[in-house]
This record gives C-alpha cells, sequence and structure tokens, in this order.
C-alpha cells in the first residue's frame, strides 16, 4: 500500500495483481466449504442419519456462523499490528483450525462426532471468510469493489470446481473405491478432504505473505475524504432502553408460543387435531431462535439501563438496529437468496440419487455413483459461477448493480426449477448454468453494494452483521424445510428445489427495491480521471 500517513484524499486505486492476491485466499477458503456442502449430508447418511434427520443436522453450519461471524469482525475492527495487520491473523488462524477439522472430519467413527466436528469445522472456515470479505472493503476505493468481490466470486468458483470434482477424480481417474463397509467413509471422500485442507492452507498462507493493509491513521483520512461524497448511509434512530425491554418481551413471547404449540401437536391431544399434518422437533429450533432474539434485546436494554454500554456485546446490538436503509434493504435479498441456497445444500444429494437415479440407500453403490455425480454437477455448477464472475469483473463499472443481481437471481430460479424438468442424470448440467450465474452473484453483488454504505471504521462489524441475513435464513431452511418436504411432498427431497425456486424469485423481486447510490457513482469517473 502505497498511501502514507498524511495523505488525504481518495483511496488509491490497486493493481490487477494486488487484487488477485488479497481474493487468493478465497480458493482454499471455498475448497474447505464446497467439500463440506456437498460431502457432509452424505457422511451422515454413511453413519447411519436418516433423510428426515438431516436439517436439524446441518443446523451446526448457520448456528456457528451466526455466533462467530460477528464476534470476528468486532474484534478484527479494533485489532492492529504493524507486523501482521489488522484482518490476516484471523485468515491464518481460521485456515490453521479448518486444515486440521478437514483431516479429521472423513475419520468420523461414529454420526455424534460427524456432527460434532461439522460445528468446528464451520466455525473455523468462518473466522477465517469474515475478514476477507472487510479486507476487500479496506483496501480498495468504492469505484474497484465490484471488481474485488467479483474476484472472490471467481475464487470461489474455482475452488468449489475443484472441492465438488474430488470425489469423482478419485474414482474414476485413481481408482479409489466410493464405497465402503456399512458406516465407514469412502477412500474417495477422505483423500479428497485430506488435499482440500492442505489447499486451504496454502492458498491463504499465499494471502497474508503478499497484501499489506492500511493502518487505522490512513483508514481514518480515507473516510473523512469519503464523508464529504453523500452516501446512502444513514441508519435507523438509536434504540431506547424501553424499546429494547419492549422488543425483547414481544419476542420471548413468540418463541414460548412456538414451543408451547410444538408441544402441542406432538402431544396425542395434538396429533388428533391436526391429523396428517406432522410437526417435526425440529420446530424447537425456531422457537429457540425467535425467543434467542429477544432474549438479547432484553440483555441489550438491561445494560443500557445500567449504563454499561461500552461492550463489544452492545456495539454489535446497537449497530445491528443501526443499520444504513440500504442495508435493511439488501437483509431481505439475503434471506431468500440463502433459504434457497441451504435447500440445495441439504437437499441437493438425497434429492438426486432418489429422484435420478433410483437409490435411496447410502451403503448402495447406485447411490454413491449418484452422489459422485451430483458432486461433479456442483463442480460444473461453480465452473459457470467462476466465468459468470470473470464477466462481472469485465462489467463492474458499467452496469446498474441492483438491476445485474436480478437478473442472475431470476436466472438460478430457472436452474433449480430445471432440477424437476431433467429427469436423465447426463443432462444435469443443464440446470447448474442458471444456478452458477446465480451462484456468483449472491457472493459479490450484495458485498459490493453494501461497502458503500457502511462506514469504513465499522466495516468488519457490519460485514458480521449483514452474516446474520444469511444465517437466519439457513437455520429456517434447517427446521421448516423438512417439515414442508414432509408435508407438502411426501418425504420426497428432490422437491425442495422447487421451495428453492420460489425462494429465488422473492429475492429478484426484492433485490428491485434496493437502493444502491454508490453502485451509481461507480459508473462515473473519479475526480481527476477521464
Amino acid at each position: 500500500m502505497k498511501a502514507t500517513m498524511t495523505q488525504v484524499g481518495h483511496k488509491p486505486a490497486l493493481s490487477a495483481g494486488q487484487i488477485w492476491n488479497m481474493s487468493f485466499g478465497f480458493l482454499g477458503i471455498q475448497i474447505g466449504f464446497e467439500l463440506q456442502n456437498g460431502n457432509v449430508s452424505r457422511i451422515f447418511q454413511t453413519l447411519g442419519a436418516d433423510v428426515s434427520e438431516l436439517a436439524i443436522l446441518w443446523i451446526a453450519a448457520p448456528m456457528t456462523g451466526l455466533i462467530v461471524q460477528p464476534i470476528i469482525g468486532h474484534l478484527s475492527d479494533k485489532t492492529w499490528s504493524e507486523r501482521f495487520g489488522r484482518r490476516r491473523p484471523f485468515f491464518l488462524i481460521g485456515a490453521l483450525l479448518a486444515s486440521l477439522a478437514l483431516f479429521v472430519m472423513p475419520n468420523a467413527p461414529v454420526l455424534w462426532i460427524a456432527a460434532g466436528m461439522l460445528w468446528v469445522m464451520d466455525a473455523s472456515l468462518n473466522i477465517t471468510m469474515e475478514p476477507f470479505r472487510a479486507f476487500v472493503g479496506d483496501n480498495l476505493p468504492d469505484r474497484q469493489r465490484t471488481m474485488g468481490y467479483a474476484m472472490q466470486s471467481f475464487f470461489i468458483g474455482a475452488g468449489a470446481v475443484i472441492a465438488g470434482a474430488l470425489p469423482w477424480v478419485m474414482t474414476n481417474w485413481l481408482g479409489l473405491s466410493n464405497v465402503a463397509p456399512e458406516g465407514m467413509i469412502p477412500q474417495t471422500v477422505q483423500w479428497s478432504f485430506y488435499i482440500g485442507g492442505a489447499a486451504l492452507l496454502v492458498a491463504v498462507l499465499w494471502t497474508v505473505l503478499t497484501t499489506r493493509e492500511y493502518s487505522p491513521e490512513q483508514l481514518a483520512s480515507f473516510e473523512a475524504a469519503r464523508a464529504a461524497t453523500p452516501r446512502n448511509t444513514a441508519g435507523a434512530a438509536a434504540r431506547t432502553t424501553a424499546q429494547f425491554t419492549r422488543g425483547g418481551t414481544l419476542w420471548v413471547i413468540a418463541g414460548l408460543a412456538i414451543a408451547a404449540f410444538v408441544a402441542f401437536a406432538r402431544s396425542e391431544a395434538g396429533a388428533a387435531a391436526l391429523g396428517t399434518i406432522e410437526i417435526a422437533k425440529d420446530i424447537y429450533v425456531l422457537a429457540a431462535l425467535v425467543g434467542g432474539f429477544g432474549v438479547v434485546q432484553l440483555i441489550a436494554g438491561a445494560l443500557r439501563r445500567q449504563g454499561r454500554e461500552q461492550s463489544g456485546f452492545m456495539e454489535v446490538v446497537t449497530d445491528l438496529f443501526a443499520m444504513p436503509r440500504t442495508m435493511r434493504q439488501l437483509a431481505v435479498v439475503q434471506f431468500f437468496s440463502w433459504f434457497g441456497m441451504f435447500g440445495l445444500w441439504i437437499y441437493g444429494t438425497p434429492g438426486v440419487t432418489e429422484y435420478h437415479f433410483g437409490a435411496s440407500d447410502a451403503a448402495s453403490a447406485a447411490y454413491q455413483n449418484g452422489a459422485d455425480w451430483w458432486s461433479l454437477m456442483g463442480s460444473v455448477r461453480n465452473g459457470l459461477a467462476a466465468a459468470a464472475a470473470l464477466g462481472f469483473v469485465m462489467i463492474a463499472a458499467r452496469i446498474d448493480r441492483c438491476r445485474l443481481h436480478a437478473f442472475n437471481l431470476l436466472a438460478g430460479a430457472a436452474g433449480f426449477a430445471a432440477v424437476l424438468l431433467v429427469r436423465d442424470p447426463a443432462l444435469l448440467w443443464i440446470p447448474q448454468i442458471g444456478i452458477g450465474i446465480a451462484w456468483a452473484s449472491i457472493v459479490s453483488m450484495p458485498y459490493a453494494i453494501l461497502a458503500g454504505c457502511v462506514p469504513q471504521e465499522k466495516m468488519g462489524i457490519y460485514m458480521g452483521v449483514f452474516n446474520i441475513f444469511i444465517v437466519v435464513p439457513q437455520l429456517l431452511a434447517s427446521t421448516l424445510l423438512g417439515f414442508l418436504v414432509t408435508n407438502l411432498f411426501g418425504g420426497q427431497a428432490i422437491w425442495a428445489m422447487a421451495i428453492s425456486a420460489v425462494s429465488f424469485v422473492l429475492a429478484a423481486v426484492a433485490t428491485f427495491f434496493v437502493a444502491d447510490g454508490e453502485g451509481a457513482r461507480a459508473l462515473r469517473p473519479a475526480a481527476g480521471q477521464a
């Protein structure tokens, strides 16, 4: 970074090589996430989990993100070392822990250990990923942020291609067995996780060793110059003690009411009253989520009443309720986008193996072949996402980001619908076109828009808070998708793709209501440029 502490002005543009280096670590992060997303349901089923239990077992992933990312965002905002910087220490710590988890996960002897390792792995990946989002916001000027997040999206796609192809390559090129005795993880999955763990660590180390960060003083000078330009950063009014208390009470009551309904529905009297409608115990998680949000507000109200507002907890909660308007609008888009994606991750493998391959027994060769093929289709999807991200890089400064994102989400909805319409497994690459384009957009466009509407000194915490609107829909998917698939579609997992298609349409509609003032300015040349 060439800027000096005395420099006052807008953040200088970086070269393509510098943007490449700061984003390269995402290659490894996504290898880890894709191995998790593509194989954890397979591991759970191999160790004895029923399809109806998958959603609740997967709850570890969003729960760890909900807790970890705001905390890491807050801590990385407050961290600074002349030698290690602000975000890079978190990159390295998370990568070391995630690599270790990837080595342990495929050797889990029983289901409860595999479920526990999912918690560890997802927490570690979140420790690494959240500061990467803020890293681009820290180091790039507004006009380059779409390019920066699109570059991250490219590496997300490339990493997912590698991870998705590994089990298939192990079977078809290297001759490893993709079947194993009952209760054992196939060799193809084990070696895929080992290679992925090593790749994750190497990729993150590359970014750590080849990049630098602006100091707090430099960032403050950039923010001072940036503040002179009108932006859509106005947040809601500060929440009062009474509002915290009243809102918290209502949310706790709602959570208790949901829990009471589930308890009644699962009783003999409730079962008789509801007839064929089955209320799974998973809905208790929804009750806990609703009630927990109320408890958080009650604690915040109590701390404010006692004058104890100088804490990380209060800063996170206060910032959550004081989000800029654009961020609140994006939250709706994120909710429906990630609800749909989580349906793909939970039910993609069991849905395709049953619907397209006619296999539901995880120990059968037909199931394992179907799982390998669907994993390979994940590589196709993510390869298309990487190509789409390169397209975003080329058009980053020439297009309305909100309209582009809406179009991409509609393409994703069409892709989900096509999974149901295509019956020949060999043609499952067709739906991946739309889903891949949408995925590239989901992991780039909202972040580029967000980075332009939040204060620089809170980049990390707001990126962490933004993750709540990724995590909450995943938690709801973990509890509600099982209910919907069971009661509306007779337990046929493939119909989760229809739910995902509807969710993406709703996300696209919500995108048209997002005010991206920074995006409009990014289309104009910066001062002093032709």
